[in-house]
């Protein structure tokens, strides 16, 4: 298994200099290889990573203070980026979703370089605070290592976000099962409270962004009110950009705390396999049809998104295939609706209850939760 390690960087102003400079080059290769698809498909000829791959040895010949200058495996890794972004488009379009093809990138759409660690780029293990990463073209960066790199490291990545600099190393290591707890749940994921396990257990929402929308709209606002390429309008696209990472920094923190105390604690994990893209859908309809309860449904789109369930779903598969744990997806049709007891289907008065024609009435969250446990196969599904 993979596991990734965020850092932050301290380049020196010359070193940030030379990032930038690689980021441009970077991006204007990725440009070039797209307009090169592009023009290719409209005279009916296929061009793939391949055939794009073999020409930068021409590039990097024809502009060696441009293109020649930076890591020859790195550019290939944005050639793959591109190639990565035209599979997604094509899978996309034969499943009949909505394509989104790759579209240039702008220096503002554009913040993160590859590389592959030994050629090009070197990972150097911390003499006690400090680590450096090399970078060619740009040098050895010093890097805060707030926690050690366990394994062998693959890849490096420089991402730039605002005006931070951050090194990701990407190490392979074999995972380390914890010992067994003899515990199974199932998980039912919500926007009144964030989870709540089949034995009663509940995770409370924290609701970061509706915390912090205040202080968003007013720095949206204030961006709003700026000239456009004025020194103001750019400091307060930074600070709105600053309150933004601040809600999606203590979220994914929450979601790393969450799903840690889960994979300590259980040994087999059973959720629901959401489809949060068709959830959040739009319900403004068209001009003929027009949708019902716009504003209603656009609140609870953005409540879910806030949760972010997506994202805690990845890093509690990621943190149970580490720790050796089972987790298993079910169907999450009526989950809330059907009687954990008798499988009758419930009436629901309210959002947190449902009442059951023969056992009454129970916690709507808590008989997701033991509907979800009973689907896995888990067991009969009875809170505890």
């Amino acid at each position: 298994m993979r596991r990734a390690y965020k850092f932050r960087a301290y380049p020196t102003r010359r070193q940030e200099q030379h990032a930038r400079a690689m980021l441009n080059a970077h991006r204007q290769l990725y440009n070039a290889a797209l307009e090169e698809r592009r023009e290719a498909w409209r005279h009916g000829v296929t061009i793939r990573y391949g055939g794009q791959s073999a020409q930068l040895t021409e590039i990097r010949r024809a502009d060696p203070d441009g293109q020649g200058r930076w890591s020859f495996t790195s550019q290939q890794q944005t050639l793959r980026r591109l190639d990565r972004a035209f599979q997604g488009f094509f899978q996309r379009v034969r499943a009949g979703r909505t394509a989104g093809y790759p579209r240039f990138k702008s220096t503002a759409r554009w913040d993160s370089v590859d590389f592959v660690d030994g050629d090009g780029a070197r990972w150097r293990d911390p003499e006690g605070k400090w680590a450096r990463a090399y970078l060619q073209g740009v040098g050895h960066v010093k890097v805060n290592a707030h926690r050690p790199v366990v394994g062998r490291v693959k890849t490096l990545r420089c991402k730039r976000e605002g005006r931070r600099w951050y090194v990701i190393v990407v190490a392979e290591q074999q995972p380390v099962p914890l010992p067994t707890t003899g515990r199974q749940v199932g998980l039912d994921l919500g926007v009144a409270r964030f989870a709540t396990t089949s034995d009663g257990h509940v995770v409370p929402n924290p609701r970061f962004l509706a915390a912090s929308v205040g202080e968003l709209a007013a720095a949206q606002r204030a961006l709003a009110g700026c000239r456009p390429g004025s020194g103001n309008r750019r400091r307060a696209k930074r600070k709105l950009a600053r309150l933004h990472r601040k809600v999606a920094n203590r979220r994914r923190d929450f979601h790393h705390q969450t799903a840690h105390r889960l994979i300590d604690a259980c040994d087999t994990i059973a959720v629901e396999a959401l489809n949060i893209s068709g959830m959040t859908g739009s319900a403004s309809g068209t001009v003929q049809q027009p949708g019902r309860k716009v504003a209603a449904k656009a609140g609870l789109n953005r409540s879910i998104l806030d949760a972010g369930w997506g994202q805690f779903l990845v890093i509690l598969l990621a943190k149970a295939e580490g720790a050796g744990r089972r987790v298993i997806t079910v169907n999450p049709r009526d989950t809330s609706s059907t009687c954990h007891l008798c499988g009758a289907c419930c009436e629901r008065p309210r959002q947190d209850t449902v009442i059951c024609p023969a056992h009454g009435g129970m916690d709507a969250d808590l008989n997701a939760a033991c509907n979800i446990f009973t689907r896995a196969g888990l067991g009969s599904g009875r809170a505890a």
